[in-house]
């Protein structure tokens, strides 16, 4: 016999989920505060902040617990394709951990910020600021470097927006609540109960 009960199963670790919100919320700052002069020095910082999480996270994606580790979720593109074809036709496998859309908008997020944040200390450079500010960076054209900065920041934002879509859909679809996921570091499943007389 079984039972509709529902289990809890740890997924996302404390430290995956620190980094997840500390990114939503120093990314969010880095985008308001740009292009005003006089929030530079926050804009910096939080562009700063931002690479640092991004180096723990590579680390972590290697050193960390299983559903944090890449090898563990990360797959061709062919299949997260796969994978959001079955969704939409109501047939997707279910995932205790990222699913492969899931998993490919994780490694596109870290590429984009990666090379928002990057090209961003590039461009302070020119200005004889911050770590490349003595490096050769320091002598590219700014004009380039800003247009490089703001076209990986809006990809960035465009990538976030369709992240969260495809959380929202997938909750709906898995019916499951994937931020309070992120928030609690657990996922609910069903608790399958066998008859005591087996």
């Amino acid at each position: 016999m079984s039972s509709n009960m529902q289990q809890n199963i740890n997924v996302w670790d404390p430290l995956i989920r620190i980094f997840h919100w500390s990114l939503v919320g120093f990314f969010t700052l880095a985008y308001l505060t740009e292009g005003e002069d006089e929030w530079m020095n926050i804009h910096s910082y939080a562009g700063y902040s931002i690479l640092t999480l991004l180096i723990f996270r590579l680390l972590w994606g290697v050193i960390g617990t299983h559903h944090a580790r890449f090898i563990n979720f990360v797959t061709r593109p062919n299949i997260a394709w796969t994978y959001l074809k079955e969704l939409f036709t109501g047939k997707a496998k279910d995932y205790i951990g990222h699913n492969p859309a899931g998993a490919l908008m994780i490694v596109a997020l870290i590429l984009s910020i990666g090379f928002t944040g990057f090209s961003g200390m590039a461009l302070y450079a020119t200005d004889g600021q911050g770590p490349l500010a003595t490096s050769f960076f320091a002598t590219w054209p700014e004009g380039t470097l800003k247009e490089v900065h703001e076209f990986f920041a809006n990809f960035s934002l465009f990538l976030i927006a369709t992240h969260i879509g495809g959380v929202i859909v997938s909750s709906l679809l898995h019916k499951e609540n994937l931020v309070r996921a992120m928030l609690t570091g657990k996922k609910q499943r069903p608790l399958i109960q066998q008859d005591e007389h087996q």
